[in-house]
């Protein structure tokens, strides 16, 4: 497979909590852009993943969500994240083959690696991986988990505390592999500290992305409102 048939494709990939989906909502209203939702494409595909072949998410898939996080060391959790050993990234190409190529489409999801979108790319800005500085993401997700029926979803009957200090520093793991593996292939990396809003973020995006001829286009006919501006 050549570059050349996911040239359509935009991946905004990167750490939890970094805001990668307001800045995929926001370039896609302002757009009118389809997205491909990592988290809805997995319950998708996780029905057929098989233990010889993707062991790791098989594995997964049997954890109770208490025993996910809670209790366990973040390296061992870290370590155990079936993206880390690209187990499903196949599931995510073929859907993207599958799907009309005529204008550009947003990738939301954290899981693909740096290493397995290089050989993808027709020039690196294709891609980006947001980065969210330490502090800026345990507020997020301390925000995002503070609803105990939200936070029971994802980490079941335990102290949420307990697994969501867990889950950060799990994370801090995945991103300093994102950043090593962003070094070594030459893709962009852009860290998120909340200084700047989504609006600007988005903005340096859809630059990098190459959007703006679509914002032409959209410029010569109506549009019902103003929406994402």
């Amino acid at each position: 497979m050549g570059a050349d048939e996911l040239a359509h494709v935009r991946w905004i990939a990167g750490g939890t909590g970094a805001g990668k989906s307001t800045v995929t909502r926001i370039l896609a209203e302002r757009y009118e852009l389809p997205v491909y939702d990592g988290d809805r494409a997995e319950a998708r595909y996780a029905g057929r993943c098989t233990p010889e072949r993707q062991p790791y998410m098989c594995a997964l898939l049997r954890t109770p969500k208490e025993e996910r996080f809670a209790g366990r060391a973040p390296e061992e959790v870290f370590r155990a994240m079936p993206s880390l050993h690209g187990e499903t990234f196949g599931f995510v190409v073929e859907e993207l083959l599958a799907s009309p190529a005529d204008r550009p489409v947003l990738v939301d999801d954290f899981r693909p690696l740096p290493r397995e979108l290089a050989p993808l790319l027709e020039r690196p800005e294709q891609a980006v991986f947001l980065l969210p500085e330490p502090g800026f993401r345990r507020r997020n997700l301390a925000a995002r988990y503070a609803d105990p029926a939200a936070a029971r979803a994802t980490y079941g009957d335990v102290d949420p505390a307990a697994a969501l200090a867990v889950r950060v520093a799990r994370d801090e793991l995945w991103d300093a592999e994102v950043r090593r593996q962003a070094r070594e292939t030459g893709l962009p990396v852009v860290d998120v500290d909340g200084s700047r809003t989504p609006d600007d973020l988005a903005a340096d995006l859809a630059a990098a992305f190459g959007l703006s001829s679509l914002s032409a286009a959209r410029a010569g006919r109506p549009t019902s409102s103003s929406g994402g501006g």
